[in-house]
């Protein structure tokens, strides 16, 4: 058997791809069920996190394997194979045991060194426990894992080098400023009562924050955070219903939102209103009365657009401020005939001529191919995809932000679209995998990096070693048995020995037995430990004809009383 994970996460998939691709609680148990039913695996774990998704195997067939848990992830997850594959990655045998014991250190993760992914890999380990879809491999991988990440926290500087996502988070809200100095005496309003949004809650109030309101779909749980942070002394909280988010908006500076949602918690429609915010058709959501003293954010012509020719009605849409009214910010949710029609618009119409300063136009068929590519993204997925940044066509002030939105959640809870309201800074998964990927890499990384080789190598060797236990306790059965039937042979031979002298020929037999044995079973087991040593155990039993069966029976021993041993200490 051999171990596999298949999976995809922030460092190979868009953020768009894994927030369809999430998996929730449920999911994930039958994710982990149809698993273990299907041919090639006979263990299995799910690692769900904001920012990856993993399902890990125990297989009898690599190609086989691969196959089956890329389907199974494709349809638990929603998004079709064909669309999945291109981001899913493969790890086989060491390289796989590597991954998640990176991944448990925090090397893996979208900010370097952060803790909370071992809390993660102990829930995905308990859940595997739960349901019984972990044996004995992924029992000792995911406690070696969380052994090998609490190593490179205590012995190494790695928590300089990263921090949680919720500290990375606010750091990028305050823009530079120093956090506590950008948070103390605001108000925020944390919305969900989880692991995630709890650590959200606790931080807010260690850098300042002097109001928290807790919003849960489950009051009683926002209650007893709201609790919880009270007994801190630093900060007043309290716990309100979700039904109230409308109202805590208007009052909040800053929003931290983590729940387990399957569409968004708060759209753009519900901040701007909140606040008191209207939309300005073809423009920036600008403030109408924030009292945040903020400039408006300035309109752009859109003239230079417009033509009566045009099958799109493109005379009434001004450009945003970041978006181009020829790009995907026009013709987002068009149908797909109608861009086809666009497309061919573009193609024969006239290119501007100016004799005054020079102007950028594209090339027609370079423009008519990128539209028909928008349309057929349309009609693979029923809509165009509206890009969050799209390449600016000006640089326009943004007002001063008067509230800072943080999205933890991974589907996201906070629309994208609030970022086009002025006044407002959103922080999401996204600009978070964004920003991570220029901070700078603390030395301790490469220390963490040589403790996971080594633990690596270490763990590698003790589990081609422990392959070839059963093999060895086979090979002593029998010479056991072996002795133990020379020994009825001679008492039949010699039926006058008397009990001290059988006694003494069969502890001298069993002593021949076993210095006979020892050599060859100590050298085969270091032999078995070294990479490519796995052959040891088939050329044992081949040597000393050892019944099959008779090794399997030791194996399921063996596998049983660790199963035993992991429950009694989850």
């Amino acid at each position: 058997m051999s171990l596999l994970v298949v999976g995809l996460s922030h460092r190979s998939a868009p953020v768009s791809v894994l927030e369809r691709a999430a998996l929730h609680v449920d999911a994930q148990v039958k994710l982990l069920q149809d698993t273990v039913a299907a041919e090639p695996a006979t263990e299995a774990a799910v690692l769900a996190t904001c920012n990856r998704i993993e399902l890990y195997a125990d297989v009898d067939k690599f190609h086989a394997g691969v196959a089956d848990l890329s389907t199974l992830l494709a349809q638990h997850s929603g998004v079709g194979l064909e669309e999945l594959t291109p981001y899913l990655y493969v790890h086989y045998e060491d390289r796989a045991v590597h991954h998640l014991f990176s991944v448990a250190c925090g090397l893996d993760s979208m900010v370097v060194g952060e803790g909370q992914i071992l809390g993660q890999i102990k829930d995905s380990l308990a859940r595997a426990q739960e349901l019984h879809t972990a044996g004995r491999l992924l029992n000792d991988l995911f406690q070696q894992a969380l052994r090998v990440g609490k190593r490179a926290h205590s012995e190494t500087g790695i928590d300089r080098a990263g921090q949680s996502l919720v500290t990375f988070g606010l750091e990028q809200l305050a823009l530079g400023a120093e956090v506590s100095d950008w948070a103390r005496g605001k108000k925020a309003l944390v919305i969900g009562a989880g692991s995630m949004s709890s650590l959200a809650a606790a931080t807010l109030a260690r850098v300042g924050i002097a109001e928290i309101a807790v919003a849960n779909r489950t009051a009683d749980r926002a209650e007893r955070l709201a609790e919880i942070l009270n007994e801190g002394g630093d900060v007043s909280a309290h716990a309100v219903p979700m039904g109230s988010v409308p109202d805590e908006l208007t009052r909040a500076d800053v929003v931290v939102s983590c729940t387990g949602a399957t569409g968004l918690v708060l759209s753009a429609e519900t901040v701007a209103a909140a606040r008191g915010w209207v939309a300005q058709p073809g423009a920036d959501e600008v403030p109408a009365s924030s009292g945040s003293g903020a400039a408006p954010a300035p309109r752009l012509s859109a003239s230079s657009a417009t033509d009566e020719n045009c099958p799109l009605d493109l005379a009434p849409m001004q450009a945003t401020a970041g978006f181009s009214v020829l790009g995907e910010a026009a013709v987002a949710g068009m149908a797909a005939s109608e861009l086809e029609q666009h497309a061919a618009w573009v193609d024969n119409a006239p290119r501007p001529q100016s004799s005054g300063p020079a102007v950028t136009v594209l090339d027609p068929a370079e423009e008519a191919d990128a539209i028909a590519a928008l349309a057929a993204t349309a009609a693979v997925i029923g809509r165009v995809p509206e890009r969050r940044r799209p390449e600016p066509v000006a640089e326009m002030p943004r007002p001063t932000p008067s509230l800072f939105l943080l999205d933890l959640a991974m589907p996201r809870d906070i629309d994208a679209a609030v970022h086009r309201l002025g006044g407002v800074r959103l922080v999401d998964i996204e600009s978070l995998a964004e920003a991570s990927a220029d901070a700078p890499m603390a030395a301790d990384v490469d220390q963490v990096r040589r403790i996971v080789a080594d633990e690596v190598a270490a763990f590698g060797a003790a589990l081609r070693a422990a392959h070839i236990t059963p093999t060895v306790v086979a090979l002593r059965t029998m010479a056991a048995d072996v002795v133990a039937n020379e020994i009825a042979r001679l008492d039949g031979r010699l039926p006058g020995l008397d009990d001290k002298q059988r006694g003494e020929i069969t502890q001298t037999v069993r002593r021949v037995v076993d210095k006979l044995l020892h050599a060859p079973t100590v050298r085969v087991k270091q032999l078995a430990a070294e990479p490519g040593g796995a052959g040891y155990a088939d050329a044992l039993r081949t040597l000393f004809d050892l019944d099959p069966e008779t090794v399997a029976a030791v194996s399921r021993a063996e596998d049983s009383t660790t199963d035993e041993k992991d429950r009694g200490s989850s």
